[in-house]
């Protein structure tokens, strides 16, 4: 029994060795570069205006677990700001604020085929898909007053270095990507993917605007942070309108940012022979 039993796994390993000679596969493994743009939305954008995209990019792996089902990780940067000045809106034009930020996310998602996908296999050649997972992201917002690039956290423009440290927010942040895309492959092994995502958070400070004003009396008289928590200031002839307990944002809702991007990955090839002569994590190429 036991040398049938070797003889049988010797006739295995001889016959992979001889067909890994002649066939090649495609790993279920892929790695990816993307490109597109990204759209900020929040308390200076609420009505999903798109006036302000800018560009994004980034890499991934991605793992097909299954032609329906993949587990993507990813690694992407833009930068997303908003203006007061592109509202319809005569209070949010008066407010006159604005920002920038860059941002730096790392996340996992999950990606689940309408229709059965692989690489290679001319009846599975395309599909729509939904994706979503969890991540994390780096920001700072700042903005430009007199010319130079100026860092709005530290300033504490809605009270925080005042008695609202409730208010105070770090520069990283939980983020949760939900979206759809399409994907399919342009040759056995590249494959061609249009995704759009947007990004669900748990800060309302992305942007440095969340809550209420605090009255330009909690800054230091002519103080950077003193003109910046209410820059209502600077419009010729206007009063200033940052009263403490006057709206300055809006806390009902965290803000968010979108990512529309278009990516190009490659499989590697294996010239390994699938285990038991049939390997899900691996496909032949035809």
């Amino acid at each position: 029994m036991a040398r049938l039993k070797s003889f049988l796994i010797a006739i295995i390993l001889i016959s992979c060795s001889l067909q890994g000679r002649g066939q090649l596969y495609f790993t279920a493994l892929e790695i990816g570069v993307a490109g597109g743009g990204s759209q900020y939305f929040g308390d200076l954008n609420e009505h999903y205006g798109f006036k302000t995209i800018h560009a994004a990019g980034g890499f991934y792996a991605r793992q097909r677990l299954n032609s329906y089902i993949a587990v993507k990780l990813l690694a992407n940067y833009t930068k997303v700001g908003y203006d007061d000045k592109y509202s319809d809106v005569a209070y949010q034009k008066l407010r006159n604020l604005n920002f920038e930020s860059d941002i730096a996310e790392l996340a996992i998602q999950a990606e689940f085929n309408f229709f059965s996908f692989i690489t290679g296999d001319r009846d599975h050649r395309f599909t729509p898909f939904l994706t979503g997972g969890v991540g994390i992201f780096y920001y700072d917002p700042y903005t430009e007053y007199k010319g130079s690039k100026v860092y709005l956290r530290p300033l504490g423009t809605e009270g925080q270095n005042a008695g609202y440290s409730s208010r105070k927010y770090t520069t990283a942040s939980p983020c949760f990507p939900v979206g759809a895309g399409v994907k399919w492959w342009i040759k056995g092994g590249v494959n061609l993917t249009v995704e759009i995502a947007d990004r669900l958070t748990t800060t309302d400070y992305l942007d440095d605007v969340s809550s209420t004003y605090v009255g330009v009396n909690r800054f230091k008289a002519n103080s950077t942070a003193a003109a910046l928590q209410d820059r209502s200031q600077e419009i010729p002839q206007q009063k200033m309108i940052g009263q403490s307990g006057k709206q300055r944002g809006n806390t009902a809702s965290y803000d968010q940012y979108m990512m529309a991007m278009i990516s190009l990955s490659f499989n590697l090839r294996s010239y390994k022979c699938p285990r038991f002569m049939r390997n899900d994590d691996e496909l032949r190429i035809r």
